[in-house]
């Protein structure tokens, strides 16, 4: 057993060779890992939270709105409009307070109903597929029921990754990035060959 090397949790710089490499592979911080997934995670839990309590919102305003008559789309974008409004305030003052970025709030407002349109466009095309679409097909597909399921459930959820990603990369960029730059700061720089 003299000759077998211990192995250890520490990782080093490994050189690499081979055709087109980029030379040394940076070793992996465990503690700095930890710390960036932990935060992550507190951002999701927080955006999460934020966004359950616009979703309750924007269900209650929808369905009271389609029991009152309106038109299934503009019932939607309403009760979309008032949770988002909701949702900004939830996120830019508790989400992500931490970002040191919060001095422009008209810029932040502005971006943030941009980015939301196009979750609100991915909500209603949801709807509308079903509603209108495959509604036509399967009528089933045209009941309350049904228009919550795409609009609320399929519809939000989609819209929801689309919008944690877009809030946290355009909207509350981290400190080392430029305001709306879309590269981190963080990749590295690939030399073409």
């Amino acid at each position: 057993m003299q000759g077998r090397r211990v192995k250890t949790r520490k990782r080093k710089l490994q050189a690499v060779t081979g055709a087109g490499t980029l030379g040394a592979v940076p070793a992996t911080s465990s503690p700095h890992l930890r710390a960036k997934l932990g935060a992550l995670i507190r951002e999701v839990s927080k955006f999460g939270t934020v966004g359950g309590i616009a979703f309750l919102v924007d269900l209650t305003i929808f369905n009271i709105l389609l029991q009152a008559g309106s038109e299934t789309l503009l019932a939607k974008t309403i009760s979309t409009v008032i949770a988002t409004t909701l949702a900004f305030l939830g996120n830019r003052f508790w989400t992500w307070r931490h970002r040191d970025r919060h001095h422009n709030m008209a810029r932040q407002y502005t971006m943030f109903f941009l980015l939301n349109a196009v979750g609100l466009g991915i909500g209603l095309t949801c709807l509308a597929i079903s509603h209108y679409g495959l509604g036509q097909i399967w009528p089933a597909l045209q009941s309350p029921i049904a228009d919550n399921i795409s609009g609320q459930l399929v519809g939000t959820a989609l819209g929801t990754l689309f919008r944690f990603w877009s809030y946290r990369r355009f909207v509350f960029p981290e400190a080392g990035r430029p305001e709306g730059d879309p590269v981190s700061h963080e990749r590295a720089v690939v030399p073409r060959m």
